[in-house]
């Protein structure tokens, strides 16, 4: 890829007069030596799977094997249909539709890692309620993955996209970033106010930590993905409204790694810490093994 940096993107999409997506697009075909046609096929794959995820965690039981999840995804959308909510039905819709994609995640479903599986429900979450929204194509939802993707790469290589080497804020935080990204592209922003969105959002989960009960990526790490998802949009639209990130963007990716690094063990996945060692987290945990045993037995 010829950029390293959230910066580099902005530059060479003013060089070139492109949109992110449309950099990225010629940036993996040069990379891959894929057809543009190919690329963008694999992609179209990916948003259809995405979808359907969606879909099934709306409509079908997704409890988990652990039995510790399931089913919130479908309260979530059956309170927005219900009545008025407090975060407005657009955030709500979000937010269930990225519940649904986790939950299909947890209970063994087919999804796609955006840019992990801890983290997978964010951008179908935005992305497909969006598109419900606007009236968007399947083609426009495409390139915002590609814009989403260019980002990613940016993180994943500057800093981490892995719970277990940087915490939460590196799954979680950046699907958040990305989604916020690819949103404000696909509304027309700049991509300048793109970065924008993606510094906003890094910003609101620095030092987000990795503490899934049983060591399972459930609990918190479903509620995290609905949040997440309203998470997007308002850092989409602060970035849309003029908010600019006071800390350049690229400078935000780069604290995440440092904090992330400093983060103690007990914090990055590894179910030693945080909310998987309150006296509920390791009720929950020693249930768990006693059923594997009995099980086993």
């Amino acid at each position: 890829m010829q950029f390293r940096s959230l910066k580099d993107i902005i530059r060479l999409c003013e060089e070139r007069s492109l949109t992110i997506a449309e950099l990225m697009v010629e940036e993996q075909v040069k990379e891959t030596g894929v057809s543009r046609e190919e690329v963008i096929r694999q992609m179209t794959d990916y948003y259809h799977i995405m979808k359907e995820a969606v879909h099934k965690g709306i409509t079908e039981d997704t409890v988990s094997r652990s039995g510790l999840t399931g089913g919130d995804a479908r309260r979530v959308y059956n309170y927005l249909n219900n009545g008025e909510t407090a975060s407005g039905s657009d955030a709500t819709r979000a937010m269930s539709y990225a519940l649904a994609v986790s939950e299909v995640n947890a209970s063994m479903g087919r999804i796609i890692a955006t840019p992990t599986a801890g983290s997978c429900g964010i951008i179908p979450g935005v992305f497909v309620s969006t598109q419900e929204r606007f009236g968007w194509s399947d083609e426009l939802m495409v390139m915002g993955l590609f814009a989403a993707g260019a980002i990613g790469y940016v993180i994943a290589n500057n800093s981490s996209i892995s719970g277990a080497e940087g915490g939460c804020q590196a799954e979680v935080g950046s699907a958040i970033g990305m989604a916020a990204g690819a949103v404000v592209e696909l509304r027309k922003g700049t991509p300048e106010q793109a970065m924008h969105a993606v510094g906003l959002a890094l910003k609101n989960t620095l030092g987000l930590i990795c503490d899934p009960v049983a060591g399972l990526v459930e609990i918190p790490c479903i509620v995290r993905n609905g949040l997440g998802a309203v998470n997007a949009l308002a850092a989409a639209d602060m970035a849309l409204a003029g908010v600019r990130s006071a800390i350049p963007s690229d400078e935000v990716v780069d604290v995440m790694l440092q904090v992330g690094r400093s983060m103690p063990s007990e914090h990055r996945e590894t179910a030693r810490g945080g909310l998987a060692q309150t006296p509920t987290g390791r009720k929950i945990t020693e249930e768990l093994r006693r059923r594997r045993q009995n099980n086993g037995n």
